[in-house]
């Protein structure tokens, strides 16, 4: 299935183009609001707004969106700020579920996220019931191919830049740090010249659940696409882990 690896369990997205950049220039939007709301709108003074606008800067958002985005936050625009809204729950096989949502009235997604689970053989959980099942993590994401550096000399920046783990695919390295790490590890690896195609922050699981069964797979898939699809949603975790074979099979 098209937009699904072995890490994608992680951090579940689709493939569909063009909906995707919608909604990144939704979300980048909104995290740059809620970041100039609780932090200022100074970049050099805030550093998730910083990371915000990098992130906007990403998607090729234009400066003036930027600028209407951070002025929002800080009151100058009037009207209300989007809030970060975190909600949890199940898939089938006991698959935990976090999603991430930024939305001006939390009466419209709450009740929508919750008819997603339902619909699809989900059940919503507790605050707390399912979160403590993933960490929060900066995730680097870092392109094998067109780097100065050979594959050793990456891995060695990777190692001595106080990063926690990474992971190798055979196209890219995915870095793991702690949250507090995040921008010391990236501007590591921009000092050495390693070129960094996504950074965020990240729900990584502490455990995965192994599913074996295709059509299992295909209801777990099913539920996270129509979270997904919501329009206040703007990532989905999980932590199942299926095999190439189920994969290559959905």
């Amino acid at each position: 299935m098209s937009g699904h690896s072995k890490w994608a369990g992680i951090k579940h997205k689709k493939a569909i183009v063009d909906a995707k950049k919608g909604k990144e220039f939704t979300k980048a939007a909104a995290n740059i609001t809620i970041a100039a709301k609780q932090g200022g709108g100074d970049p050099k003074m805030n550093f998730s707004l910083r990371l915000a606008i990098d992130k906007a800067k990403m998607v090729n958002m234009p400066a003036v969106n930027i600028e209407r985005a951070i002025k929002k936050g800080t009151g100058e625009l009037g009207g209300a700020a989007p809030e970060e809204l975190l909600y949890e729950g199940y898939a089938q096989a006991g698959v935990a579920v976090l999603v991430e949502a930024l939305t001006d009235n939390r009466n419209r997604t709450g009740p929508e996220v919750r008819a997603a689970f339902t619909k699809h053989g989900g059940s919503m959980a507790e605050t707390g019931a399912v979160a403590f099942q993933f960490e929060k993590k900066g995730e680097i994401v870092v392109p094998r191919k067109g780097q100065s550096l050979s594959p050793d000399e990456i891995e060695m920046v990777i190692l001595d830049s106080g990063a926690d783990d990474f992971e190798e695919t055979d196209g890219e390295y995915i870095i793991y740090t702690k949250a507090t790490n995040f921008q010391k590890v990236k501007e590591a690896l921009q000092g050495a010249n390693i070129v960094v195609s996504d950074d965020e922050i990240v729900y990584k699981p502490k455990n995965l659940v192994k599913i074996d069964d295709l059509e299992t797979a295909r209801k777990i898939i099913k539920l996270l696409d129509s979270i997904e699809d919501i329009e206040d949603v703007t990532t989905v975790y999980s932590n199942y882990d299926m095999p190439d074979s189920i994969l290559e099979a959905l």
